[in-house]
Order: C-alpha cells, then structure tokens, then sequence
C-alpha cells in the first residue's frame, strides 16, 4: 500500500472544499419551560481546505468533533455558523452550509459518507440490490431498470463483491462484507467527495488492511478525495497525505502526515502519537507523554486554550485567547504560540 498524494490541479484550478470558521454548538434546554440553559460547542471555530485527489486525516479523542465535521459537511447537522464552500456542477463554489434540504440536493450525488458501523447503517429489511440502488432511484431516476441492475452489479464487482450477492439482505454478511455494501452505496452517484467516518474501527485488523487496501485503490480509479476519520493513528497516517488533530471542538495541528507522525509540534499531538501502541514487544517506551486530569466537558470548556488545564507548557496568558493556526514549518500548522 502507497501512500496518497495530493493532486494538485482540478477543474476549478482550486480546492474542492474550504471550510471556514466553522461553529457546530447544540442547545441545552431545561427548567420548567424548556428554556436554553447552555450549550455543547462540538465545534468551535475550525478552518480548513482540500485539494482534489487528497486524502485528510481527522484524529482525536472521543468527544473532540469529528464525526460533527463530517456530518456537517454534508448537511447532516446543521452548521451554527461558518462556511463550507463546494463547487456545483458547473466548478463553481457554493456555501453549502445552510442550503435548504431541496436545494442540497445536488450536492449530495457529489458528497457521499460511509459510516462507522457497518451493522447499523445499512436497513436489514432491504435487500442489498435495493440499498445501492436507492440512491440511483433518487439521483438518477432517468436511468431503466435494467441500467440500474447492470451497475449495481458492477459496483459490487468494484468493492470486491459478487454480483449474485444482490439478492442478499445485511444479515447474511459480515462486518467487512457490509462495510463494502455501503461502499458501494457511497459510489454509486460518482461522488468526487466521500467522508469516511471511522469506516475500520468495528473491524478485525486483518479485514481493515483490506478496506483500507480497498479505499486507495477506489481513489486511484476514480480520483476520489477523502476525509478521512478514526481514532487509529497508524491506519491515519498510513492513508492520509495530511493529517488535521482535534480537541475539544478546535483544530490544534494541522500538517503532512509524516511530519505530524516523526515531528509533532503541539503538546496534545505530541502525547497523542506517543501513546500510540508499539508493534514492536521489545521496544521500550521512553518518552511517553501522560497527561495529567480529564478532557473537560465541550459544555464548559476553559477560556482561551482548551488544552491548558492539561497541558505541560501552559502560561497564564493562555487563558486569555484561544490561539489560531501558525505555519511554523512549510505547511506545517500549529495553535500554539510555544512551540
């Protein structure tokens, strides 16, 4: 397996996504009257692009708003405030953040996502030839039925499916064989764009280096750019050309894989990759980072830096402002004024 490689030109001669300042908070009613009592800011000011043909990495603990990115990006949660700029048809960019569900539409043939667990989002009471059928039914009504049968078929061949398989229901398949169900189902509009929220984690490992295998070589056939979200910091940074690193709510580095991997820059990254396991058994573990107390609660988060209760190189005035991303290498971005 290779890794992946930004492509640099498109269409438009740009990005495919620009997503600026985004904010993703949800109300928190309570009281007699139901009354707006706080909120949860999941997502609190985050700012990124994309290139066509690339892969994004999004890691983090639980909790830090990944999945929350992608669901908005693709308008599964609604967006507080920010943009989210994708090209229409046409190349040109559109902020897709607040489009109403019908004008959405179009959008969604281009923006697909493949979901985490591979049990619950596929219907059981639908065969597999009606689950990546349904979304030609409604993208692609013009399409016979015939047409329609012929490239279920052979978007089952590409995921390394049987065609026969069609008449099948979910149940009659495995957590690796349902994860490529719904791969299917995400490339059956020809999406330029798909989020794949933490599609290996329900899998054993040696069914993930398949999807994974499976996901490359989907993005060289059909020049496809992926967001690419998980928890595994060697599965991201296998994939990813970049990797972008969350808490709670803010992105805090942002960078090529293989720096972010060899060279962290930011405290949380740093005791982030030095927790990963080692494969190695003999390998001692010197240097490793423990962080000291809890992620707080995204419905109180400290002012400023969100990490300065933990982090080991906190100062007073890191209470004062939240810190903004700052290339501190070529391409290589870091919200923190110390390192």
């Amino acid at each position: 397996m290779s890794k992946k490689t930004a492509v640099k030109d498109s269409p438009a001669g740009g990005n495919i996504l620009e997503v600026s300042d985004l904010k993703v908070h949800f109300p928190i009613h309570g009281g007699l009257l139901l009354r707006q009592v706080g909120e949860v800011k999941a997502v609190d000011g985050v700012s990124f692009s994309m290139k066509p043909g690339e892969t994004l990495g999004m890691v983090g603990e639980s909790g830090c708003g990944k999945t929350t990115i992608g669901k908005a990006l693709i308008n599964l949660v609604k967006s507080t405030s920010g943009k989210i700029m994708f090209p229409d048809s046409s190349g040109k960019m559109v902020d897709i953040a607040n489009l109403s569900r019908s004008a959405m539409r179009p959008f969604r043939s281009r923006i697909q996502m493949v979901f985490q667990d591979p049990y619950s989002s596929l219907n059981s009471r639908l065969s597999v030839e009606s689950i990546v059928e349904e979304p030609l039914n409604i993208h692609l009504p013009d399409l016979s039925r015939k047409e329609k049968r012929e490239k279920v078929a052979w978007l089952l061949e590409k995921v390394g499916l049987r065609a026969a398989y069609a008449s099948r229901y979910p149940h009659e398949f495995s957590g690796g064989q349902r994860q490529r169900i719904g791969l299917a189902r995400a490339l059956a509009t020809n999406p330029a764009f798909i989020i794949a929220d933490e599609p290996v984690s329900a899998l054993d490992v040696s069914i993930q280096a398949q999807i994974i295998n499976l996901l490359q070589d989907l993005q060289d056939e059909f020049k496809l750019t992926y967001l690419f979200i998980a928890h595994d910091l060697s599965v991201v940074e296998h994939i990813s050309s970049r990797i972008a690193v969350m808490y709670l709510g803010n992105m805090v580095e942002l960078g090529p894989a293989r720096d972010i991997n060899k060279d962290p820059l930011h405290p949380y990254t740093r005791a982030l990759m030095s927790a990963a396991p080692q494969p190695d058994p003999y390998k001692t573990r010197e240097g490793r980072i423990i962080l000291k107390g809890d992620v707080p609660s995204p419905l109180a988060k400290p002012s400023g830096c969100g990490f300065r209760t933990r982090c080991p190189m906190a100062k007073e005035d890191c209470a004062l402002k939240v810190p903004v991303l700052v290339e501190k290498k070529p391409g290589h971005f870091a919200a923190c004024p110390y390192v």
